[in-house]
């Protein structure tokens, strides 16, 4: 063991360890979820750390000596070494200072042994006055979390524009397939399968521009703010060249807010952000529950596509296949759900010049996008792009109901349609049969109505 000293006495650490002695008090209190600090969070940490130490060795405030053990610490860190030793529960006190300092001390300690130094010989490289010169907690916990979730939004984002184009590609392969179109769970008019599809497409397509356009309000940084946004401590030289840094070293064209106190101190934009998601998840979830209402039964159910069988689905009815993959959806899009309300707790409940409770709004933010993350190409995969329609069926279904009526009004006159309705809930005789029965119209009259051509609106008719 190795011993530090920290503004509450000294403290043992392991000689091996490469964090310190704030890591080691940070574990002690926050032993809460067993979940770290997530790996875009570090990383982002660390590139924020590159680059103000660039910035204070081209300013002039770092010995460059000092600066590029620790540059090259942060090169390490981000291809892949020291992982194990980010530890601090991303549950934490302090608006994420304990995660701060974790950083703070392994790039140090890693600097210190590439200056030939043992770990915990802070004279060579300080935490405090070498790795963090010129910043705060509340200006490079935020604009981390903000360089993390751009990166962990991007994927998403694409996985909602191939979720729609598989949406699409169901629309135009059910085109023609003609069945009843329902309101309120009873039927209504006749529809095809296809307008369903390209329906839930076009909700998605809002979601993927929805999440295109949120990267805009996470660009906003408050780097260089310090303490709570004055820019206290910190050189106008150090404040303008950071930004420049940031940007070349991240690939994203973030811009420093032009009054640093607001992002400090208010973590509205986190809410956007998480509504957003949270309005895709509910897209996502009525989606999910309109597949699993027509696929329903098969056979005693509406039955009218088939989902791919995933796994078998039970362990006392043989032959029994359970609609997995978007129940799995619908899980996802309650816990975003969820999520969103504790961002929306912590950011109402910060005070004054900050919001103290970051740390649970960037887990939950972190969280909701790494569930669409995984769940969007399984849903992709393992579902949309398996579905078939059942074609019979859904034939069946419009023939022995009242939905042709409403399409055959207009030639029938609503007197006939109504007693064709009646005559199909004594008999049970199917529509068709009724017309064709009555002599209202011929066979070839009746199919020419029921094209589904003719039941596309300009809406959705891709010739308009």
């Amino acid at each position: 063991m190795r011993t530090e000293h920290d503004l509450l006495g000294q403290r043992d650490v392991p000689v091996d360890a490469y964090y310190g002695i704030h890591t080691v008090r940070a574990r002690e209190n926050f032993s809460i979820t067993g979940i770290p600090i997530h790996k875009e969070l570090v990383e982002a940490l660390v590139v924020i750390k590159k680059a103000a130490a660039l910035t204070n060795i081209s300013i002039g405030a770092l010995d460059a000596k000092k600066g590029e053990a620790i540059t090259a610490a942060c090169d390490e860190i981000l291809a892949g070494a020291l992982r194990s030793q980010f530890v601090v529960d991303c549950m934490q006190g302090g608006a994420g200072t304990s995660a701060n300092m974790n950083v703070n001390e392994v790039i140090a300690n890693r600097a210190i042994e590439r200056l030939g130094g043992q770990k915990g010989d802070y004279h060579l490289i300080h935490p405090l006055d070498h790795v963090n010169l010129h910043q705060s907690t509340n200006d490079v916990f935020p604009t981390a979390v903000r360089i993390a979730a751009i990166r962990l939004l991007k994927p998403v984002a694409e996985s909602f524009a191939n979720l729609q184009s598989a949406l699409q590609e169901k629309e135009e392969e059910f085109s023609r397939v003609i069945k009843a179109g329902r309101t309120q769970l009873q039927d209504a008019v006749p529809v095809t399968l296809g307008q369903e599809f390209g329906a839930w497409a076009q909700a998605i397509s809002r979601d993927r521009w929805r999440l295109y356009k949120a990267e805009e309000r996470l660009r906003q940084v408050n780097i260089g703010g310090t303490a709570v946004g004055t820019g206290l401590n910190a050189p106008r030289s150090y404040i303008f060249t950071m930004i420049e840094k940031l940007r070349d070293l991240t690939g994203i064209s973030l811009a420093r807010t032009d009054y640093m106190m607001d992002p400090t101190q208010n973590c509205d934009v986190f809410v956007e952000v998480s509504g957003l998601l949270k309005t895709a998840a509910v897209n996502l979830s009525k989606i999910a529950n309109d597949l699993r209402l027509l696929s329903s039964g098969p056979y005693t159910g509406i039955g009218e596509i088939t989902l791919p069988a995933a796994q078998a689905g039970s362990s006392i009815m043989p032959g029994k296949v359970n609609p997995v993959i978007p129940e799995a959806v619908n899980q996802v899009a309650f816990q975003i759900i969820a999520n969103d309300t504790a961002i929306t707790l912590a950011a109402m409940s910060g005070q004054l010049e900050l919001n103290a409770f970051l740390p649970v709004i960037a887990k939950n933010l972190f969280e909701e996008l790494n569930l669409l993350d995984h769940t969007l190409p399984i849903f992709i995969k393992r579902c949309i792009e398996g579905i078939t329609a059942n074609t019979q069926t859904c034939r069946e279904h419009l023939e022995n109901s009242t939905v042709m009526l409403t399409a055959l009004t207009p030639i029938l006159g609503y007197d006939k349609g109504t007693e064709a309705a009646l005559i199909l809930k004594e008999t049970g005789q199917s529509i068709r049969d009724i017309i064709l029965e009555k002599n209202w119209m011929t066979a070839a009259e009746l199919e020419a109505l029921l094209k589904p051509e003719r039941l596309t609106s300009p809406s959705t008719d891709k010739k308009h």
